[in-house]
């Protein structure tokens, strides 16, 4: 199976281009980060004219994830990150693929950067890292094939 990731920082403005690049591509599996769209706005269509099926998890203006599968999803499993009620950040989304001798499933992640430092933002950065660890202890006692995907936005420092 070929999965990419890309954050296309707005898939309205960048449409053309994802177009272009998954008919060269032609991953199985394409996971987009910050699409800044609702659902209801996504161009899924352009989309599924390549023969992908779509899942999105949008927000408007910013943030928002979305899967596209050349194979039907056998289930959309979680539309955000669990662990936080509260949260109305569209960053984290699974999904379930069939492929070939079983399913895997794919997460989608789009990590707040939490800029800068000592703000309510990157104390809501290090929250939704905790979650998503715990997210993550969750998948691997599942026992089955899965892959976190996404845009690890993790910054400050050059080394990140």
């Amino acid at each position: 199976m070929k999965i990419a990731t890309w954050n296309i920082n707005g898939v309205r403005a960048r449409l053309e281009g994802a177009v272009t690049w998954l008919k060269e591509a032609s991953p199985d599996v394409a996971c987009f980060q910050e699409i800044k769209s609702v659902d209801e706005a996504f161009p899924a269509e352009a989309f599924e004219e390549l023969g992908y099926n779509v899942a999105v998890h949008g927000q408007k203006g910013f943030n928002g994830v979305a899967i596209l599968s050349k194979q039907p999803f056998d289930e959309v499993a979680v539309r955000g990150l669990p662990g936080d009620a509260a949260d109305t950040h569209a960053r984290y989304m699974e999904v379930i693929v069939a492929r070939k001798g079983g399913v895997v499933r794919v997460g989608n992640l789009y990590l707040p950067n939490g800029n800068p430092i000592g703000t309510d933002k990157f104390a809501y950065k290090l929250a939704w890292m905790q979650r998503l660890r715990t997210r993550t202890a969750e998948l691997l006692q599942l026992e089955e094939p899965f892959l976190l995907m996404g845009d690890y936005n993790v910054i400050p420092e050059p080394a990140d």
